[in-house]
């Protein structure tokens, strides 16, 4: 299925920051090149919103990557991770993601969805079902396989890793 993309269309962006950060660090031993995604996300349509849902640790040692991504022009929405006795961390952005890009889908007409999470194939099939074109943009072999049949394109950022991720330097 070939999906139309066209300059009129006002799109939101949702990325679920944790998410592509661990599979970029997992699988390729690099880091995301927002950017880039980013741009390759709007493919000169309209951009209304673009949201990154981030974890701030204790340490506070992401406060750069939230200032760059604020200067890329990603609104930055935080939460604290939560540690529990025992030690157990939790950082959930899953419900805050869909309340958001729901909340927002009357003034879309695309929705990317930056995670490869298959907690979102309702999501998904929700706004689909309301009419709008949802893309997801998530790395392949991470990315569950029902969200990327429930979309209505799929990009598997893994198959231009020169594009879409950072390598750390060689010294």
């Amino acid at each position: 299925m070939t999906v139309i993309k066209h300059r009129e269309q006002r799109i939101g962006i949702f990325i679920d920051v944790q998410n592509l950060y661990h599979s970029a660090k997992n699988l390729f031993n690099a880091r995301v090149n927002f950017k880039e995604i980013l741009k390759t996300a709007v493919a000169s349509r309209k951009l209304i919103r673009a949201v990154a849902y981030v974890i701030k640790t204790e340490s506070g040692e992401e406060q750069p990557f939230f200032e760059a991504l604020i200067r890329l022009g990603i609104e930055t929405k935080i939460k604290e991770l939560q540690i529990f006795i025992g030690g157990l961390k939790k950082a959930d952005w899953d419900v805050g993601l869909a309340i958001d890009a729901v909340r927002l889908a009357p003034s879309l007409d695309v929705i990317v969805l930056m995670s490869g999470d298959g907690d979102f194939v309702p999501l998904v099939e929700y706004l689909r079902n309301q009419g709008k074109q949802v893309e997801v943009i998530a790395f392949g072999k991470t990315a569950s396989s029902r969200l990327k049949e429930a979309s209505d394109d799929f990009l598997d950022l893994s198959e231009d890793q020169q594009k879409f991720l950072i390598r750390p330097k060689i010294r």
